[in-house]
């Protein structure tokens, strides 16, 4: 389950804030960011803490070892994702505060904000296909690389 909500909520917090920041309207803009903050607190925070805890449980309860290919992959790549995840929350938290800034005061969003857009855009385009990848690693249990 967490690995679903994990990966719908990315999905859909990343659609909304590209879209948002691809339109150019300071307000929506502002909106978008603010929306994803809070998606990411309430959903994917959650969801990246009871995939960590409720993975290593299953493996140990259903008698899998950690040094199975798809266990080691799928932990690798959940903690590659987080290693970009981490900044995007800060940069996302940034982003949201110079949006509501320039919305604020009815001005353009500064050079600041699309240089950290293009480091969100960057880091989400690492993590989101690790994720993707340990949703399959989960799903079919290759016991070696599939390609």
């Amino acid at each position: 389950m967490s690995a679903t909500i994990l990966l719908g909520a990315g999905l859909g917090s990343a659609f909304h804030m590209f879209m948002a920041n691809r339109g150019g309207n300071v307000d929506a803009i502002f909106s978008a960011t603010r929306i994803v903050v809070i998606a990411d607190f309430l959903f994917t925070t959650p969801a990246v803490v009871v995939q960590l805890f409720s993975g290593v449980w299953l493996v140990r309860i259903l008698g899998y070892n950690f040094t199975d290919f798809w266990i080691l992959a799928a932990i690798c790549l959940y903690f590659f994702a987080g290693a970009c995840w981490l900044p995007v929350v800060c940069i996302q938290i940034k982003m949201r505060n110079l949006a509501k800034s320039a919305s604020l005061h009815g001005e353009p969003l500064p050079d600041l904000y699309w240089k950290l857009d293009r480091w969100w855009a960057a880091l989400g385009s690492l993590a989101f296909p690790a994720i993707v990848v340990v949703f399959y690693l989960m799903v079919f249990k290759p016991s070696e690389i599939p390609f």
